[in-house]
Parts: structure tokens; C-alpha cells; sequence
């Protein structure tokens, strides 16, 4: 029982951020005001609780909803985005080169776990490797939830602020409504989808799995649904209360600097996506926005989720952060042992 009101308290304080962000007319509401106000009450070690287990099923739910996007016209594009994937390789890269020495010299990391806590894969891709490879989990822990935060927090203010866009919540009206046909597909999407990704072992597979399988329907014609936007906002309260509680039980003499840290490496990380982006632009005639939100370091689901908010093409954005995240678990292991080979200092 206590688990169980450490978890109700910790979805309650999700719930009333999620609430006044959107009274406030804030970004991205109901994610936004989960995670701040879940990660203020962390800060001050309430006794709170993530409701984990719940993280799979509204990261299902958030797949189907990016996999929607994926329409028939979506094929007709595919052919430009063979320049813009390149770019984005040529970006990861040059994000390594910076960020991880970054780490290193200013983090007065060792260089393993400088090297994983730099890389701009997945967090528990990256937690994972670097662990198996001697790395210290801690501070690749707080290096990618910080640049998640960081990332998120700077993407909607510049939005927001900057250009004045409208974040709001990133729930798209059906093209047909919601008929029992589309709701089962829906939700074997999201069930089907999840053991797909489990069985062939993707990154992220309770979300890759039903992005696929959502988009493979969608592709097709099969529906052009999308699920109700009431279980939309519940997924984002439990996603940004999942977030907020990572920073449950880290001491405040680690907390600030770690901070700091990641704040600089998060501005240099986005100064080379706008950069990158303004490749995109220059070779596919890419939007500046959405090609940003395609580079940006913020996670796959949390950057989705911002292009449905702003109306940005989803699709493509998902596209690239998958093939960003697969790309760093490839090369990220190969470069590491050709280094270890080679005995670097």
C-alpha cells in the first residue's frame, strides 16, 4: 500500500503541474507541467514514487499516435529523405567529436564513461553498453535524462517565445471517427506492436513496435485513425511523472554541477543541429523547425510529441530520431573497442 500511495502522490502532483500548465497556456502542457512539477517534488524528496510499469503502455500509446502520422503521401517524400538521413549521420558524428571530449575536459569524467554519457543515443541504450563496458552508470544516468529535460524545456521556449508558435497539446482530430474496426487496430497496434518489438529486440521496443505497426496500417490505408485524445493526455501525465521522478534521491552537490554540465552540452548539441538543419533546409527544402526537432537531442517520443504540438510532419521527425538512436547503438560499441584497441589515454 505504501508503494501504491508514494505512486498515487507522485501521478497527483503529475496530474495538478499537468492541469496549470495548461490553465497557463504553457507548451506542451500536460507533459511539460508532469514533469516540473513532479521534478521540483523529487528535488525536495517527497516521497514520491514513478509509476514504471505504467511507462510501457503510454509509450505504446504515444507509437500508435506517431505512427498515424506515416499517410500514403508520406511515400512520395521518402526519396528526399535519403539526403537529409546522410546529413543527420554527418551531425551524430560531430556531435561525438565535440560533446564527449566536452565531458571529459569540463566533466573531468574518465573517458569511458565520458564516451557514453556524450554519445546522443537512447538513455538506457546508452546506460546499458556503457555499464557492460566499465563506465560509471551515475553520470550517464543524470548526463541523458538532464539533456531530455534540457532539450525540452529549451525546444518549447523557442517555440513558444522565440517564434511564437503554439505548443499545445499534440492531439490530431481523426480523419474518420473512431469506429469499433479502428479502435481494435488501434489497440493491436500497440499490443502486437509491443511484442513485435520485444521478439526482434528493438531499442525502445514497446514504442518502436507499435510506431511500426501503427504506420504500417496507416501507410496502407487500413485506418486513418488516431487514439482519443483523453488517452493521449493520460499518457503524457504518466510520461512527464516518469521523467520528473529521475531525479528522485540525487544529492544536491551532485545535482547542481551535473546541471551546469549538461545545460553546455545540450547548447553545443543544439547549435550543431541548427546547423545541420540548415543543411536539410539547403538540400530537401526541409522547414528550419522541423528539421531541428529531428536533430534535437530531446528522445524520440518527447521530440514526437512537440511536432504533433506544432503541427511539424511528424513522420519524418520519428524517422530520423529511429535511425539516430540505431546508428549510435551500431557505431557507438564498434568505435568504442577499435579506441579500447588502440589504448587510449
Amino acid at each position: 500500500m505504501k508503494t501504491a500511495l508514494r505512486i498515487g502522490l507522485a501521478l497527483a502532483i503529475g496530474t495538478a503541474g499537468g492541469a496549470v500548465f495548461f490553465l497557463l497556456s504553457l507548451p506542451l502542457p500536460w507533459m511539460l507541467g508532469a514533469l516540473f512539477a513532479t521534478m521540483c517534488a523529487s528535488i525536495a524528496n517527497a516521497p514520491l514514487l514513478a509509476p514504471a510499469r505504467a511507462r510501457p503502455v503510454v509509450v505504446a500509446v504515444i507509437g500508435v499516435l506517431l505512427g498515424s502520422r506515416f499517410m500514403p503521401e508520406v511515400l512520395e517524400q521518402a526519396g528526399a529523405w535519403i539526403g537529409t538521413v546522410a546529413i543527420l549521420m554527418v551531425y551524430v558524428v560531430a556531435v561525438a567529436l565535440v560533446v564527449v571530449p566536452f565531458y571529459r575536459v569540463v566533466g573531468r569524467l574518465d573517458w569511458v564513461t565520458a564516451y557514453f554519457a556524450g554519445m546522443p543515443g537512447g538513455l538506457s541504450e546508452m546506460i546499458e553498453i556503457g555499464e557492460a563496458s566499465g563506465a560509471k552508470p551515475a553520470p550517464i544516468i543524470l548526463a541523458h535524462s538532464l539533456r531530455i529535460v534540457v532539450t525540452i524545456a529549451l525546444i518549447a521556449f523557442w517555440f513558444r517565445v522565440i517564434e511564437g508558435r503554439t505548443v499545445g497539446a499534440p492531439v490530431a482530430a481523426a480523419l474518420a471517427p473512431l469506429s469499433l474496426t479502428d479502435a481494435i487496430l488501434l489497440l493491436a497496434s500497440a499490443i502486437f506492436g509491443s511484442l513485435l518489438g520485444k521478439r526482434l529486440r528493438f531499442p525502445a521496443p514497446t514504442f518502436l513496435g507499435p510506431l511500426l505497426v501503427s504506420a504500417l496500417l496507416h501507410l496502407t490505408g487500413v485506418t486513418d485513425s488516431v487514439p482519443p485524445t483523453p488517452l493521449v493526455i493520460v499518457a503524457q501525465v504518466i510520461l512527464g511523472t516518469v521523467l520528473g521522478c529521475r531525479f528522485l534521491g540525487i544529492r544536491p552537490k551532485i545535482r547542481i554541477p551535473a546541471a551546469a554540465l549538461s545545460l553546455g552540452a545540450t547548447v553545443l548539441t543544439l547549435g550543431l543541429a541548427f546547423a545541420a538543419g540548415a543543411a536539410m533546409q539547403g538540400v530537401a527544402g526541409i522547414r528550419i523547425d522541423q528539421a531541428l526537432l529531428a536533430l534535437a537531442p530531446g528522445g524520440l517520443t518527447e521530440m514526437g510529441l512537440i511536432a504533433l504540438a506544432i503541427h511539424a510532419d511528424a513522420a519524418f521527425v520519428a524517422l530520423h530520431h529511429v535511425v539516430r538512436i540505431l546508428f549510435v547503438i551500431i557505431l557507438a560499441p564498434l568505435v568504442f573497442r577499435v579506441m579500447q584497441g588502440r589504448g587510449p589515454g
